[in-house]
């Protein structure tokens, strides 16, 4: 499949299933009244897919190898207050899995796609993705 717009990459269409989920949870009551946590996971899961976007639309591979490494660290620091709602009783066991796998997921695809940009480049065969 050639990618011409960023709305053919799996990764972004992940990256909203996530921020969908993530909105759900902070929706909650108990969630929604801790305002700083709230809106800390919130800014950090919007930053997934906004790097992911931010890349792509620059149309050159050293840039959109580093605004994915961005979005991976988004991926990571999102998991990261997500162990500070479960760890405070804003989620349940069941739901901190259910994002955390997701995340787990979505960051091990945009590790990938590092992985193959940063593999065409090296062998000359790839200078933009479409």
């Amino acid at each position: 499949m050639k990618i011409t717009k960023f709305e053919d990459l799996e990764i972004w269409t992940l990256s909203l299933k996530v921020t969908k989920l993530i909105y759900d949870f902070t929706s909650m009551e108990k969630f929604r009244k801790d305002f700083s946590l709230r809106d800390q996971v919130r800014r950090s899961v919007i930053s997934i897919s906004a790097n992911i976007v931010e890349g792509f639309e620059k149309n050159n591979n050293n840039e959109l190898i580093r605004y994915l490494k961005i979005s991976k660290g988004s991926v990571g620091e999102t998991r990261n207050h997500l162990y500070i709602a479960l760890a405070v009783g804003y989620l349940s066991q069941e739901e901190f899995t259910e994002a955390n796998e997701l995340l787990l997921t979505l960051a091990n695809q945009v590790g990938k796609f590092i992985s193959y940009l940063k593999s065409k480049k090296k062998r000359g065969e790839f200078s933009k993705t479409r």
